[in-house]
């Protein structure tokens, strides 16, 4: 059905861009004709889309000629750079770095996600994937809502190195290394210690603002929810770790459940997949390579009686569910498109 669809994706050589590939090789776009665009250093790696291996190629103003969809995966001053000369070539933005943000019109979505009120046209002018972590919470809290309504909720989202690219993980390598060997550390990026180390800020010089990562999860939840999903007070701290969302949440329900009850209502949604026991408890290291959200629940209080407070330990992939849900865009994109290459 996708056949004659051209897809672009600038900034494929990526972490995103990597993961994107897979994506959209497993996904109903497996049959288009893709063109991966990079910055100068990855002109001429080979990458793969589904069965298809190409060279990455540069950016020019006739890359855009003729494409219907072009997926944003680098930097955001890569994106900042050249969205604007994709949409005037008619080409569909999905922009995963959050350059488009803020930009008028613009649409963040997540199509697992039915309660935001904004449509979708052919003059919207970029789509924002939601952030992996508000698109975490929405799942979850959206189904508890589906039972009862939500007193308190409170959130911490552990954030790894991944969600700010490969250099963002060779610094957290690089600072592990030194630490071990009685070195200095290297601080290019976060300015602060981050090996060994939790943190919810960086340092004053670091090129990572974590305070403005929290603030776009609270953004984009806030987005998604609409206003019919349960408030939310959301903390983010940085975590040395590598690759893997984990969040954090406590939750007052306002009807009295069991942690059995609240498993089988979270397992209803295909999104989510429940432990059951403390054996297969969520972490960063069990969520990579999944597409759903993994989540363990516990009770504040007596495990068997029924309660008003849990825990909820989730964890996911953030460079999957990014990659998932901005297919699921696409896919979403695609019906007001028509069939072939634009004009």
């Amino acid at each position: 059905m996708s056949a004659n669809y051209r897809i672009a994706i600038v900034g494929a050589a990526s972490l995103r861009g990597k993961e994107l590939n897979e994506a959209l090789g497993e996904s109903p776009f497996a049959p288009a004709d893709f063109v991966l665009m990079d910055d100068q250093e990855a002109i001429g790696q080979l990458e793969s889309v589904g069965d298809e291996v190409t060279f990455i190629q540069p950016i020019t103003p006739a890359s855009f000629l003729h494409t219907d969809f072009t997926f944003f995966t680098g930097t955001a001053e890569l994106t900042r750079k050249h969205w604007e000369t994709a949409a005037h070539a008619g080409s569909t933005i999905i922009d995963l770095s959050g350059a488009l943000d803020s930009e008028k019109d613009a649409i963040v979505l997540a199509p697992w996600i039915r309660y935001s009120a904004n449509a979708l046209n052919l003059q919207t002018p970029a789509v924002v994937p939601a952030h992996p972590a508000a698109l975490m919470l929405a799942l979850l809290l959206g189904q508890v809502r589906q039972a009862t309504a939500v007193r308190a909720a409170f959130a911490t989202v552990l954030e790894p190195a991944s969600e700010h690219g490969r250099g963002a993980m060779d610094e957290l390598h690089q600072q592990t290394v030194s630490l071990l060997s009685f070195q200095g550390l290297p601080k290019a990026l976060y300015d602060i210690q981050i090996a060994f180390n939790a943190t919810p800020t960086a340092g004053p010089e670091g090129k990572i603002d974590l305070q403005a990562t929290e603030a776009r999860v609270r953004r984009h939840y806030a987005l998604l929810s609409a206003g019919k999903l349960p408030a939310v007070a959301i903390q983010l701290v940085h975590a040395p770790v590598f690759h893997g969302h984990t969040l954090s949440i406590g939750l007052e329900l306002e009807r009295a459940m069991t942690v059995e009850q609240l498993r089988q209502l979270l397992a209803a949604n295909e999104h989510i997949e429940v432990s059951e026991s403390d054996e297969d408890a969520p972490s960063n290291l069990t969520a990579a390579g999944q597409e759903q959200v993994l989540v363990r629940v516990r009770s504040v209080e007596d495990e068997t009686a029924a309660t008003h407070r849990f825990w909820l330990w989730a964890a996911a992939d953030n460079l999957k569910l990014a990659a998932t849900n901005a297919v699921a865009c696409a896919l979403e994109m695609r019906r007001l498109r028509p069939q072939g290459h634009v004009q």
